[in-house]
């Protein structure tokens, strides 16, 4: 059965205490699940709220990016070595939030561009990376899920394509894809073929809007995307990310310059539109 869940970052970029009264409300609303950025350096933060989010029920993924001086596909093996030293980290964190999922676009670093199209190289020096960290996450009991995301946030991985070759080529049973709604409406010609081609390596699922509103708002083909859940039998989370300008620093480093929806007409709508297409649909 698949669980439902919500990413806080609607609210904060930041794991801390300040996230009790969303964490307990996000339950009542009738979510599974609740998903944390991993950014702030303050480790007793995501052991403090991963414990709360248990006592409540809840389960936890997470996700994070990662910078241009821990860069994987970087030509320098020691930039290459931070970013392992920083995904470690990172799953440790991950591990104190008790998730069991970490997901995002870290195959390389966000918004980090060579001015030309991804080599062989890269994708060699990324897989090599990404499977020194699945065995440091299999320790951890976490899947990693890197990301295809769009154009204009990185250029090793926009589409299911790229994805699925990155992700054999890591060839490490704790590395598996992750698909979001927002990033393929941009990337990929049908949204449904997308998902049949990355199902067989599909670990995470993010349901997004095309402006990263309310699910259901806009032009996403929700009856396409959960049909072809449904046929490819996907059994895996499908959490809600939507951007507000609620956190300014985060907002202001990913382009988010109004507001798309208020955050809980996203976590109620959008609920209701997911718990809707899975029962059309016969997802869950």
């Amino acid at each position: 059965m698949n669980k439902i869940g919500f990413n806080v970052l609607a609210w904060s970029a930041v794991v801390s205490d300040e996230l009790r009264p969303v964490i307990e409300r996000l339950g009542k609303t009738g979510y599974d699940g609740v998903e944390f950025l991993i950014g702030a350096p303050d480790d007793k933060a995501y052991k403090q709220v991963g414990d709360y989010t248990a006592s409540l029920g809840l389960e936890t993924t997470a996700v994070f990016v990662l910078g241009p001086d821990e860069n994987p596909v970087d030509p320098s093996a020691a930039v290459r070595n931070k970013a392992l030293e920083k995904i470690k980290w990172t799953i440790d964190r991950a591990h104190d939030l008790r998730a069991t999922v970490l997901c995002g676009p870290f195959h390389s670093a966000f918004t980090t561009f060579t001015k030309r199209a991804p080599t062989a190289d890269e994708y060699a020096w990324s897989a090599e990376v990404l499977h020194q960290a699945g065995d440091h996450a299999a320790q951890a009991g976490i899947l990693l899920t890197p990301e295809a995301v769009n154009r204009f946030e990185c250029y090793l991985c926009n589409t299911m394509e790229q994805l699925a070759r990155l992700v054999q080529q890591t060839a490490h049973p704790n590395v598996k894809a992750m698909f979001d709604t927002h990033h393929a409406n941009i990337e990929e010609k049908k949204l449904g073929d997308a998902i049949t081609q990355i199902a067989p390596l599909l670990g995470h699922f993010h349901i997004s809007e095309n402006d990263r509103g309310t699910p259901g708002s806009g032009h996403v083909p929700w009856d396409e995307v959960f049909s072809t859940l449904a046929r490819v039998n996907y059994k895996g989370w499908l959490t809600i990310e939507g951007f507000t300008r609620n956190d300014p620093d985060f907002a202001n480093s990913i382009g988010v310059w109004r507001e798309f929806s208020e955050p809980w007409n996203m976590a109620e709508n959008g609920l209701k539109l997911i718990k809707d297409m899975c029962e059309k649909h016969g997802l869950m």
